[in-house]
């Protein structure tokens, strides 16, 4: 199936299947798999409209973008809040996008008038915000005009449409207003930007999601669901066999906070106002990184019999005290090992009862060498622990390679292909 757009020459685009083009990615992470990797796993375990495919580390939300663009039911799990907002969003295109138009220019001429005619201070985030966000991350000119555009558009409150006003001034937030920059980690650029056209961006981005959805209205009523969860206890969110397949990609373990790669927007938006939000935004998440390990963390009993996450996690600690680091992160490194591949060993097992016999599951994951070098091989244990736990190990496909920052190495990016037979 093919969908194609005409340029304004009349020449035919195809922004599906011929390239990598991805539809609706209207907000998305820096790091993200693409989207023709999530085709040929629907081509490859057989899904068609009959079946549902689920993605329990939904992020913001390429796999089920792509089943909804094949006509494939779908749903999504995810525990950051801003990620679950934006897959919520991505995925709904029943709306009335000529009232979402007419909406917005209503709030981008009242937002434009405001920033004009203001002669006060100028707004600013509080004490608490500014203390959860990168210092710098965004100016004083750019934050004042988007908390007015901010202001305004939940004064124009709408039940069906004001989601996407706000999934639009997040993204913009992020790659248009602020100072952040991306790479192996998020960061703030040398150059600042003093100002930018808020207003203007912002409905610019709007008028690209009305095109979006006029192009994919025809396929609005395919179901697509998301909720706001913890992977690891999922057999309390979907009912018992009820999946198809599975095409996820859980985080990696290394010492990437991913909260922060969306942090800016998550505080000015209001979903993290204060430190006890963002914890409880953390606890959601698989144990991936130190700056999320709590004292009452114990998913390492999933995997305590385990011998290929004992020794690497012997490894990390061996290696740390040869170096002689003695830091609070550092003494963390083995311990987050153990409860990543026991949060995956966890979420697997509280798949078992929500999967139907036969249901096909691929996992997009990657080594590591962000614990003193100590390669992890993310993919090979994760299919031991799954041979473990009664799944079918098919194979583990090569995706890519990509260069370590640390080891400047090669390390594999792999598909772990499995399958559950009840």
């Amino acid at each position: 199936m093919s969908y194609t757009k005409q340029n304004k020459n009349g020449i035919e685009l195809n922004r599906l299947y011929e390239e990598d083009f991805p539809v609706h990615e209207w907000y998305r992470f820096v790091l993200s798999y693409p989207p023709h990797l999530v085709r040929n796993y629907l081509v490859d375990f057989g899904m068609n409209q009959t079946h549902t495919v689920l993605d329990p580390f939904c992020g913001t939300g390429t796999t089920i973008v792509e089943c909804k663009k094949s006509g494939i039911k779908s749903i999504g799990i995810e525990a950051n809040q801003i990620a679950h907002l934006a897959s919520k969003v991505k995925t709904n295109w029943s709306i009335n996008e000529d009232r979402l138009l007419d909406l917005s220019r209503t709030v981008a001429e009242e937002a434009e008038r405001t920033i004009q005619n203001y002669n006060s201070e100028y707004k600013t985030l509080t004490e608490s915000q500014e203390k959860l966000i990168i210092s710098n991350s965004i100016s004083q000119i750019p934050l004042h005009k988007t908390l007015i555009l901010l202001e305004i558009i939940l004064r124009y409150k709408d039940k069906e449409l004001t989601d996407h006003l706000l999934i639009s001034l997040a993204k913009q937030i992020v790659f248009s207003y602020s100072n952040l920059k991306f790479g192996p980690e998020v960061g703030v650029s040398r150059i600042k930007k003093t100002d930018a056209d808020v207003v203007g961006l912002w409905f610019e981005q709007i008028e690209t999601m009305v095109r979006d959805i006029k192009q994919f209205k025809e396929l609005s009523a395919i179901k697509s669901e998301v909720i706001l969860g913890d992977a690891r206890n999922i057999n309390a969110l979907i009912p018992k066999e009820s999946v198809d397949a599975i095409i996820t990609s859980p985080p990696y373990p290394n010492e990437k906070d991913y909260t922060r790669t969306t942090r800016l927007e998550s505080v000015i938006l209001g979903f993290i106002k204060e430190k006890s939000d963002l914890r409880r935004n953390k606890e959601r998440l698989l144990r991936s990184n130190t700056r999320n390990v709590y004292v009452s963390d114990n998913d390492e009993i999933w995997v305590e019999n385990n011998e290929l996450v004992k020794n690497v996690s012997q490894m990390i600690e061996d290696k740390r005290i040869e170096l002689g680091k003695t830091s609070g992160f550092e003494k963390y490194y083995h311990r987050v090992v153990e409860l990543y591949f026991g949060g995956i060993a966890k979420h697997l097992e509280s798949m078992k009862t929500i999967l139907r016999p036969g249901a096909r599951l691929a996992y997009v994951v990657g080594d590591q060498a962000s614990y003193f070098r100590v390669l992890i091989k993310t993919g090979e244990i994760i299919a031991d622990i799954a041979n473990s736990l009664g799944y079918q190990v098919d194979r583990i496909d090569l995706f890519r390679t990509r260069l370590s920052t640390v080891t400047k190495e090669q390390l594999r990016e792999e598909v772990v292909v499995l399958t559950w037979k009840g």
